[in-house]
């Protein structure tokens, strides 16, 4: 009788397609996929623990450096979460350059994941015109900020300061073309015969499979379950924009592909309607316990002076009680659980990053393919470690 005999194999941590430092343990008949087991723990960020011993507003730049590929998504999944503790009203037009911003994060996001996942398969034009794209973006981060990566620009109660003249142009500039880039990039991969014997078939995760494991974002959408938190659990004011949720029928990497440029289109528009929107008016909430300045007249007595510095350097005490927010980030679900013990910082907090949960589905979409076939599954999650190892 035949006998056959299985080999383990290492992938990563140091390897380019697996998208940080992300260690696999393949088990292997032959070149087809037996088990698949990830190991993570190389970067030791302990992001959690820090915030533990931080005031509420010093927490914010650990945020930005979970999936720094999304600044603005991270800061403001944690900000609506301490806004929820403190019941803090933004005004309007903060709300509306949160959006925008959240929606150029999501283009910004997306186009890198493109970028990299078609340069595993092979194709590198994609990747050199993705980040093409991406360079404007980043343009507009460094125009409002100052920061090109990891944009710090949101504040607890609105934002950091008003956007410059030239912000509303640009951005604007920026969307009308993005349609015909779009259309580029499609024209090189959604027909083309190597592109589909690549992905289409590959990494299959039914809808039933994808909601037990608890994926989310377009990984959960590519297997067609519509479900987005900026619909069916709307925040900064996203139930006054339209936009279509883009869903797949045969749950397979391709459909993931396709999923996601839908979304980068979805998001010109909610950008476009974000910029008509957008109206005169603050950008702070008048809510002296937690913004500082509250108003301009703070500085006309000592007592407001004494105010605004305190604000400043000890931070601000939050109401004693646990809250929990998610926001649709660019790859799923990213929700911060904050406990507070009534003192400037929290008692606890929590991060549910997507990257880390859509992570163990890794095994059940590659065992039964090749060796060449989990490269692609590890593109189509599109995981950045900086948030799976936290």
């Amino acid at each position: 009788m035949a006998t056959t005999e299985t080999m383990t194999l290492n992938m990563g941590p140091q390897h380019p397609s697996t998208h940080g430092v992300l260690r696999l343990v393949l088990e292997l008949d032959g070149e087809v996929i037996v088990k698949v087991t990830p190991h993570i723990g190389f970067l030791h960020r302990g992001v959690e623990k820090l915030a533990e011993h931080r005031t509420y507003h010093q927490i914010l730049p650990l945020t930005d450096r979970l999936d720094y590929l999304a600044p603005m998504s991270n800061n403001l999944g944690y900000i609506l979460a301490v806004e929820k503790l403190m019941a803090v009203d933004v005004p309007e037009r903060a709300e509306t350059i949160r959006v925008i911003m959240n929606e150029l994060t999501r283009l910004e996001s997306h186009l890198v994941w493109l970028a990299c996942h078609a340069l595993d398969i092979g194709a590198m034009t994609v990747f050199i015109y993705a980040f093409r794209e991406r360079e404007t973006v980043m343009e507009i981060y460094e125009l409002i900020s100052g920061a090109r990566m990891t944009s710090n620009y949101f504040r607890v109660g609105g934002l950091s300061q008003d956007v410059p003249d030239e912000f509303v142009k640009k951005v604007g500039d920026f969307v009308d073309s993005m349609p015909a880039y779009l259309d580029q990039y499609e024209g090189l991969l959604t027909t083309n015969p190597i592109w589909l014997k690549r992905t289409v078939g590959n990494g299959i995760i039914s809808a039933e499979d994808a909601i037990d494991i608890g994926l989310t974002g377009p990984a959960l959408r590519g297997s067609g379950v519509d479900w987005d938190l900026r619909r069916d659990n709307p925040y900064s004011g996203y139930e006054k924009y339209q936009f279509k949720v883009p869903t797949g029928e045969n749950c397979d990497t391709f459909d993931r592909y396709k999923v996601r440029l839908i979304e980068m289109r979805e998001a010109c528009k909610i950008i476009r309607q974000g910029l008509d929107k957008l109206k005169p008016g603050p950008v702070l909430a008048d809510f002296p316990q937690v913004c500082y300045p509250p108003k301009e007249s703070v500085y006309n007595s000592i007592e407001g002076l004494i105010h605004h510095f305190k604000i400043a350097s000890e931070g601000f005490a939050a109401p004693a009680g646990e809250v929990y927010q998610g926001v649709e980030a660019p790859k799923g679900e990213l929700g911060f659980y904050i406990v507070s013990d009534g003192g400037n910082k929290p008692e606890r907090l929590r991060i549910r990053p997507p990257s880390f949960v859509n992570l163990q589905a890794i095994e059940q979409m590659s065992v039964g393919s090749m060796v060449a076939d989990l490269v692609a599954v590890i593109g189509t999650l599109d995981i950045v470690l900086g948030e799976i190892d936290r």
